[in-house]
Formats: C-alpha cells, sequence, structure tokens
C-alpha cells in the first residue's frame, strides 16, 4: 500500500463519520467517501501539506452539493424521516455520538450551520480550518457554530442510563411488543413517550410522531392485533446508533429496528425505521 493510500485509510472512518452526520444516510455516507478518494488520487503524492484538512475539505463540500438534492428529496418525503441505523459495533468506526435525536437536531440546521458546527466542536478542527473548508470569514464560521450549538444543545438526551437499565428496559419492551402485555408496557414507557416511525411511504408505519403515554400504548396494542409479526420472525438485542435497541428479521431478511432513548428508569422515545431501502445495508 502507498503512503498516499495509507493516509488515506487512516482518514477513512473519521470521514465517513463527518458524511454521515452531515447527510443522516451511511450509503450516502459511503458514496462521498469513494468520491474523496477519487479526487485524493488525482492528487501528485506530496502535493498536499495537510492531508486531513484536504480530505476534510473534499468531503464537507461533497456532503454540502448532496444536501441541496437532499432537502428537495425530503420535503415529499412520505412520513417522518429518520436517519439511516447504524447497527451494533458499527458506530464505533464513525466516532461517538450518533445518537437518533442528536441526528435529527442536526436536521433542523442550516447545511452550513450543521458543517461548522460538526467540524469545530464534533472534529475539533480550529476556525482558521473551518473557515477555509467552507470559504466563509472566521466570524461567520464562529456565528454559525454558535447558533447550531444552541439547537443541537435542545435536542441532545441529557440522561445516561447504566448497562443493567438498558438490558431491563430493552428486554422488557421486546417481551411487551411481541407479546401485546399492556401492564407492561405501561409499567416501561414514560408518561411523556414519543414513538417515531419511517417507512418511507413503501410499509406502512405511523406518519406522524405519536405522543403521550395512553396514546403510544394504543398504538402498539394496536400494532399487535392488526399486524402480528408473522411466523418465523426473530428478534435480537442491538446497539443502534450507540443506544440500546430491536433488530426484527424474517427468514433471515431484517425488515425493522428500534432504536430506544432511555430517562430516568422509563423509555422516553422509540425509534423504528422499517423503509427497507434504508434497512437494505443490514441485509448485504
Amino acid at each position: 500500500m502507498s503512503q498516499q493510500d495509507s493516509i488515506f485509510e487512516e482518514r477513512r472512518g473519521a470521514m465517513t463519520g463527518l458524511a454521515y452526520r452531515m447527510l443522516g444516510s451511511r450509503a450516502d455516507a459511503e458514496d462521498v467517501v469513494q468520491d474523496a478518494w477519487i479526487r485524493w488520487r488525482g492528487v501528485a503524492a506530496g502535493e498536499v501539506a495537510n492531508p486531513a484538512g484536504f480530505l476534510n475539505k473534499v468531503v464537507t463540500r461533497l456532503c454540502l452539493d448532496r444536501l441541496k438534492s437532499a432537502r428537495a428529496r425530503r420535503e415529499v418525503y412520505v412520513g417522518e424521516w429518520l436517519p439511516e441505523p447504524v447497527v451494533d459495533d458499527d458506530h464505533e468506526r464513525l466516532g461517538e455520538d450518533l445518537s437518533v435525536a442528536f441526528l435529527l437536531a442536526l436536521e433542523r440546521l442550516t447545511p452550513l450551520e450543521r458543517a461548522a458546527f460538526l467540524l469545530h466542536d464534533v472534529f475539533d478542527l480550529p476556525f482558521a480550518e473551518v473557515a477555509k473548508t467552507l470559504g466563509r470569514g472566521e466570524a461567520a464560521c464562529r456565528q454559525l457554530a454558535a447558533r447550531a450549538r444552541e439547537h443541537v444543545k435542545a435536542g441532545k438526551p441529557r440522561y445516561r442510563p447504566t448497562a443493567e437499565e438498558e438490558q431491563r428496559l430493552t428486554s422488557a419492551f421486546l417481551t411487551a411488543a411481541l407479546s401485546g402485555d399492556e401492564s407492561l408496557l405501561r409499567g416501561i414507557l414514560a408518561q411523556d413517550v414519543v414513538l417515531h416511525a419511517d417507512g418511507g411511504g413503501v410499509v406502512s408505519a405511523n406518519l406522524n410522531p405519536v405522543s403521550g403515554l395512553e396514546k403510544a400504548v394504543r398504538l402498539l396494542m394496536g400494532i399487535k392485533k392488526k399486524w402480528p409479526a408473522p411466523e418465523g420472525t426473530t428478534a435480537r438485542l442491538a446497539r443502534i446508533n450507540g443506544a440500546p435497541g430491536i433488530v426484527l428479521s424474517h427468514d433471515g431478511v431484517v425488515f425493522q429496528t428500534m432504536g430506544l432513548e432511555i430517562a430516568d428508569g422509563r423509555i422516553a422515545a422509540v425509534y423504528t425505521m422499517r423503509n427497507p431501502q434504508k434497512l437494505a445495508r443490514l441485509n448485504s
């Protein structure tokens, strides 16, 4: 492997992590990194004094270009949009804090705010480097990051459950959801629980978030009665975007993931992914 190839491979995880946070799609993130690889190979060895800065700039600008079309697609997206799930150890290669709540908070930012915040606050680039990457002045980049920081701070989970708490609540939720145990559901869901789901208009899923214990229980019980899991369904506990969750498969094909957000000993949010396009990576 050449030195140029080695430099790129050393940066691959960081670049993929940056692109995933920018785009909310692992598949799109990998496409961006592949495009960055093509551009990197077009640079003469030793020509770039700061390879990390060069690659960050390439990936960021490729993501900003993709976000233009992505935003247009999301305006006509059927139902709620959720990021493509990252399951099990995959999140370790992409860096910390990949929670769905965090990614949804990023979605509410403008593309430039998102880029400035991620580059400085998550990937520790000085504002001088951020300014070069975005083609803006340092003061403007500081303002972009500051605005983003306030929005993201409001959306990030503040509670850190213990491993025992995660195991107990995730196992109980799986049991309750599959068996239709209403009393068990009421014992583990928070009063202000929110159920999110993404079917992408391809498969059935609630189109809008469902908030509150009573509505959540009615929805989950209704799903159990009207759409019971098909015979041959298997379920396993997993890490989804670094949080506890469940992966459901039928005949070896993943058809649903459920990520849980836990707060104060209860399940505060459930993020259900049913869109097969966003689950394709798990079946490849």
